[in-house]
């Protein structure tokens, strides 16, 4: 058996595999409310084979979507079409997973094929926040200083989404500090030139994602995976850097995380990235190896060898698949082929499978 097709086993849940659906945004939800699409695209994937699937980055508030079309949890009446999603996923024998998310300044924006300009409230988007009032670029309006009764609100609401999740059927919950977005935006002294105890220090630039990290625990159940999704990086100069995700990583398996999900940039628009084939692979392979923490690799990874060599190297524990898995929803089975190993298909697609 390859690797890639073993299964793996945190806490009480087992993947089939180490092949994960990386969350990726759909821009197809209605007031936060999930409908058939996200069934049929999650579902797609499950079917297709995916050992674990983590649903998009789902807005703990509504002015914490990225697009007005995100999917949100922060409405009792949003786990109705989700645990539908996750009874669906489960029975393809796949982990469902959600990533609980709040965008801050990159909030409020258009989906991407209406332009993804930010959008002011006069049309359809709203005010938004972040830790100090820088804007992502100067094309952009500056978002409100957060305060401190408004972080402590926001953390609340991560911790009521997580009793949703919970509720929903997920099993894998994973908190997004990557990507610009809103906890991404207090690590980073790009994005965070506050004074106070959210601001400075390494220590204090952290606290925020580790106030999140223990309110979603008080919820969230510890036999069940924590992951949390870094930007181990952030591509420019006085950013986040490799060292402080390798430190922040430490923090956070002390603190009981499961799983580093490594990516990395996203954070300004100036950033230098040397896009090339496994580019984001070493960042995981560093924190996996200082830290003895389990990671997983994403970022231009497109074949099964590829996938194979990162976990044989020792470089990640799982490969997730974003792009790749858009363009071939059954992925695994593909992957499957190509290392000649077995997976088992869905009993509707068999007389189509290659002997």
């Amino acid at each position: 058996m390859s690797i890639l097709f073993s299964p793996i086993e945190i806490k009480k849940v087992t993947l089939k595999n180490r092949i994960v659906i990386s969350p990726m945004c759909q821009y197809s939800a209605i007031d936060g409310f999930a409908n058939n699409w996200h069934l049929v695209h999650l579902g797609s994937r499950a079917s297709g084979g995916a050992g674990l699937i983590i649903q998009e980055a789902t807005s703990v508030l509504p002015e914490g979507r990225i697009s007005p079309e995100d999917l949100g949890l922060w409405n009792d009446a949003q786990i109705e079409k989700l645990k539908e999603i996750t009874d669906f996923i489960r029975s393809q024998d796949c982990v469902p997973g959600i990533q609980l998310a709040h965008a801050g300044r990159k909030a409020s924006h258009a989906a991407p094929w209406l332009g993804h300009q930010q959008l002011a409230p006069s049309d359809g988007g709203w005010t938004t926040v972040g830790p100090s009032a820088i804007a992502f670029s100067d094309k952009e309006t500056a978002p409100v200083a957060l305060d401190k009764a408004q972080i402590d609100t926001i953390v609340q609401a991560f911790k009521s989404a997580t009793k949703r999740a919970l509720a929903a059927g997920y099993e894998v919950l994973e908190l997004h500090a990557a990507h610009g977005y809103l906890l991404h935006q207090f690590l980073s002294p790009l994005s965070n030139l506050r004074t106070d105890e959210y601001g400075g220090s390494f220590e204090n630039r952290i606290r925020f994602t580790l106030e999140t990290l223990a309110a979603v625990q008080t919820e969230w159940p510890a036999d069940l995976p924590i992951f949390v999704r870094i930007s181990a990086t952030d591509w420019a100069e006085g950013g986040w850097t490799l060292e402080d995700s390798v430190r922040l990583s430490q923090v956070l398996k002390d603190k009981g995380v499961d799983l580093i999900d490594v990516s990395t940039g996203a954070l300004v628009p100036y950033q230098q990235i040397p896009v090339a084939p496994n580019y984001q692979v070493p960042f995981a392979e560093k924190i996996k190896k200082e830290t003895g923490m389990l990671t997983s690799a994403v970022g231009l990874i497109t074949e099964a060898q590829q996938a194979e060599e990162i976990l044989a190297d020792q470089n990640a524990d799982l490969v997730m698949f974003a792009r790749e898995s858009l363009r071939n929803p059954n992925l695994p089975l593909q992957f499957a082929r190509d290392l000649d190993d077995t997976i088992k298909w869905p009993k509707q697609y068999e007389r189509a499978q290659l002997k």
